[in-house]
């Protein structure tokens, strides 16, 4: 059986989901914060060691302000109450992505959610923020050029985000879309990938621990036979 120790979850579809009811697209977002809270839990019980998760890409910026102001509210609302449910379920939070574009406050509750819970020990819930990954790598070897490194695999894989976390081993992307929309792109080289139509405010528990099995059952090649 294939060992799950990188899981990565592109979590889309919370504006289709709300337009499905008739509601605002806040509505949708918010039932979202709602799905992460469930699944990372799932996954900090079910013994997986990272999950990455992208919340804020740098292209989302784009969207109306209004959107925009909605969704930084609701990071810091997330920001503040997780500490708890962090601690209750040994969940170590970390922040992929430049996060220097964020107000001050936001910068501070992300720094204080780390610190809080800096000792825990099972699951890395990473929350991809601000994050691109083309800007990441170029921030990558930017970091190795100034520390003089030789550019190489391993150098460019130790000044990424996710250092500390390894190679993505399975990407799963809600909402039907079949794209990977610029996320983990040098992690997910040889990611198992799964395109689900659910969308984000439906996906369970229950419909991860299916795709999970069917992962530990593939025949995974890296190339080879």
């Amino acid at each position: 059986m294939n060992q799950l120790n990188h899981l990565a979850i592109i979590m889309d579809g919370n504006g289709r989901w709300a337009k499905q009811r008739s509601k605002l697209r806040s509505s949708g977002h918010e039932a979202g914060a709602k799905s992460l809270e469930e699944i990372a839990i799932f996954c900090a019980k079910e013994g997986i060691k990272s999950l990455s998760l992208y919340a804020f890409s740098t292209e989302n910026w784009k969207r109306p302000k209004s959107e925009v102001d909605f969704l930084m509210n609701l990071l810091s609302k997330f920001l503040k109450s997780k500490a708890k449910m962090c601690k209750e379920n040994n969940i170590k939070f970390n922040v992929i992505g430049d996060i220097s574009a964020f107000s001050s406050e936001i910068q501070d509750q992300i720094y204080s959610l780390k610190s809080k819970t800096s000792l825990n020990s099972g699951l890395n819930l990473n929350l991809a923020l601000n994050y691109g990954s083309r800007n990441e790598i170029v921030r990558a070897v930017n970091l190795a050029l100034e520390n003089g490194e030789k550019i190489s695999e391993n150098t460019i894989n130790s000044h990424l985000d996710t250092a500390n976390f390894g190679d993505i081993d399975l990407l799963i992307r809600t909402g039907g879309e079949q794209r990977l929309s610029n996320f983990l792109l040098w992690q997910a080289s040889y990611a198992e990938l799964v395109f689900t139509p659910t969308l984000w405010p439906d996906f369970t528990p229950n419909e991860l621990e299916q795709i999970i099995q069917n992962y530990q059952n593939i025949h995974r090649k890296f190339g080879g036979l």
